[in-house]
């Protein structure tokens, strides 16, 4: 796994923007309706920016509303992050007997790789058992969420996914679905969004239950999907290449 190139980058810019590996990034968001009202345009300087936009829906499947929005950056955080206390515990609901608590940082200031690795295997694919090197700035999010809220371990409802459809945020390594126990999803949102400096995805599901959190190149978009979840959907499904005995859904 290569995670030493990321130790050349200052925690501040780290968290403040969006990670060069991301430029390379498809725009739009982990599902469709976070794809559908992407509205860019260049800025003068030629760098493609957000443009304020209308909520857009978009019908998946009868009944099932879903809507979302690019967010202006007069919404956005206009102060740098500061760095978390590094601290995070993470449960799966796929991998229950595997707890993670680490702190990600070391004491000068640089990312843990130990703990970042720890990190990569819980929000390994629950399918093909793959693991991807997780964006240190996402895990850093993570640490803030688990910060406010008291240090209560943060439930990781599906983080990688090695499936068919790559333009997927989990698929990336970018993005991750969470909850946490006696706290309504709307409340993790509300920080979430607090967080948000530029480059960020955060949806809400509130038939499930979690929040996805994600880091991308601008905009950053936000949703809420009323449909039920479907892990089985042909394009979370492993590539076709994949050859694997077992599959979990």
């Amino acid at each position: 796994m290569k995670r030493f190139g990321f130790l050349a980058v200052s925690l501040a810019a780290i968290l403040a923007v969006p990670s060069a590996r991301g430029t390379a990034w498809a725009r739009g968001g982990d599902d469709d309706e976070a794809e559908a009202g992407a509205v860019t345009a260049p800025s003068a300087s030629g760098a493609t920016v957000g443009k304020p936009a209308k909520a857009r829906s978009k019908k998946r499947g009868k009944g099932k509303l879903v809507v979302g929005r690019v967010v202006p950056e007069s919404e956005l955080r206009k102060e740098a992050l500061p760095r978390p206390s590094g601290n995070l515990k993470l449960v799966s609901v796929n991998f229950g007997d595997e707890p993670v608590d680490v702190n990600i940082y070391n004491e000068d200031g640089s990312y843990n790789i130990e703990a970042l690795h720890k990190v990569d295997h819980m929000l390994r694919c629950k399918r093909t058992n793959d693991e991807k090197p997780i964006e240190p700035r996402l895990v850093a999010i993570l640490s803030h969420i688990y910060d406010h809220f008291g240090g209560k371990p943060l439930e990781v409802v599906s983080g990688y996914r090695n499936q068919q459809k790559e333009t997927s945020f989990h698929y990336k390594g970018a993005a991750s679905d969470i909850r946490i126990s006696g706290v309504a999803p709307k409340k993790i949102v509300t920080f979430a969004n607090s967080l948000d400096t530029g480059g960020m995805g955060i949806g809400i599901y509130p038939k499930s239950l979690f929040v996805h959190v994600d880091v991308r190149p601008l905009p950053s978009y936000r949703w809420i999907d009323n449909s039920r979840a479907n892990p089985d959907a042909r394009e979370k499904q492993p590539p076709r290449t994949w050859r694997g005995k077992k599959l979990r859904s």
